[in-house]
């Protein structure tokens, strides 16, 4: 049974803006959740994270300005609002999480996390 299911990927002109949603099976209090990507060829990316309590989080300068990272602990779901897409967001999105003591604790390490969604494609045409 998947522990995390992403969904709102798709195909959308250079400009748009998608929302990816990731809904957790296993709730999401205590869980610090992450967002990364893997476009063709290249290494799986930190995109951005946010701490259980909501009040904490971090991008990658990439997505800095563009891309917001939400969550509704009472629907066991973090979001991830991605506007002024570029051809270069195209990619495989992934949902992560990971259990941590404090509501204020992100991580941007892959590795940190222990378990992972199987993806969503987002592709941005110019």
């Amino acid at each position: 049974q998947a522990q995390l299911v992403e969904s709102g990927g798709g195909l959308v002109q250079a400009g748009a803006s998608l929302r990816l949603s990731c809904v957790s099976s296993r709730g999401t209090f205590n869980l610090c959740m992450g967002w990364f990507r893997q476009a063709p060829g290249k290494e799986r990316e930190f995109v951005a994270t946010i701490g259980w309590g909501g009040g904490n989080t971090y991008y990658a300068d990439s997505v800095k300005g563009r891309f917001t990272i939400s969550r509704d602990n009472a629907k066991n779901a973090v979001y991830l609002q991605m506007n002024s897409l570029k051809p270069e967001d195209t990619a495989v999105y992934f949902c992560a999480s990971v259990q941590t003591s404090s509501r204020y604790d992100i991580r941007t390490v892959a590795s940190d996390y222990g378990y992972w969604g199987q993806g969503t494609q987002v592709t941005v045409s110019s």
